[in-house]
């Protein structure tokens, strides 16, 4: 899953792609990497991120989704949490839904259900202007499956077929490093779902932190940010995940094309 942020503000690319000619430069510079899915957000979810307008969301999505419906085949993922950006996503063709707040807003898991898509679910602490402050659990692993529970028995009760979803558990959603290293390290742990599992660990600033405790050049700190993404999602892969979200599309297939190269002892 290729990540198109059309934001002014969110935490790695935010600004690159606000513009509709850029954002579409990108979605097909991804396409030619290899890319199976392009997830389109238009509402930054970084640490300390406001909420924005829903005239503002899909004053950003819209305009992306339909040049991209109209030139691309790969299927589109719309990255929101709000009932109207999903239903207005939906009828212009995407494919499938990424809600960070997991259908928890207002509305949400009924416009979701009306769609027909699947849903990926993702657990967060908090919401996004307070979940770093200081999250913290009871038993990490357990509290995130407890919210899965709940959330896949809301949808059955909504209507929302247990088919249709994806779990997220959340990598840097009111996570501190050390939770997000104990969710990869447990992530086959979330296999007894019987769901897929979607891993988002790029470019997050538990990265960082590892590179800063091994005294990494700072002069190197994007391609090494880079580096230690890769990593990750090959990584989430071996443990269990059935998609992983990725800003560096190019170096992760690379690397994901290796792994099944030496898994099936060869190289066609």
């Amino acid at each position: 899953m290729g990540i198109l942020n059309v934001t002014p503000d969110s935490f790695s690319d935010g600004g690159d792609f606000s513009n509709v000619d850029d954002a579409l430069e990108h979605a097909f510079e991804m396409v030619e990497q290899g890319v199976d899915l392009i997830d389109i957000g238009g509402e930054s979810t970084r640490p300390g991120a406001a909420v924005v307008s829903i005239d503002e969301e899909l004053a950003r999505v819209t305009p992306v989704i339909e040049a991209l419906r109209r030139r691309v085949d790969i299927p589109l993922s719309i990255d929101t949490s709000a009932p109207e950006v999903m239903t207005q996503a939906a009828a212009m063709g995407v494919s499938l839904i990424n809600d960070v707040r997991g259908l928890r807003r207002a509305g949400a898991l009924q416009a979701a259900q009306k769609t027909g898509l699947p849903v990926c679910l993702m657990h967060m602490q908090g919401d996004p202007e307070t979940m770093q402050l200081d999250p913290h659990y009871q038993n990490l692993i357990e509290d995130v499956k407890d919210f899965f529970a709940e959330r896949i028995q809301a949808c059955e009760q909504a209507g929302l077929a247990k088919e249709r979803l994806i779990l997220d558990p959340g990598f840097g959603f009111g996570k501190s490093p050390t939770d997000n290293l104990t969710l990869i390290n447990r992530l086959a742990e979330f296999k007894s779902f019987e769901l897929p599992i979607l891993v988002g660990l790029s470019r997050k600033s538990t990265m960082s932190k590892l590179l800063e405790q091994q005294n990494f050049n700072p002069s190197q700190q994007e391609a090494d940010i880079i580096e230690a993404s890769v990593a990750g999602a090959l990584l989430a892969i071996e443990r269990g995940a059935s998609i992983v979200r990725v800003h560096d599309v190019k170096q992760t297939v690379i690397a994901l094309k290796v792994r099944q190269a030496i898994k099936l002892e060869s190289v066609f």
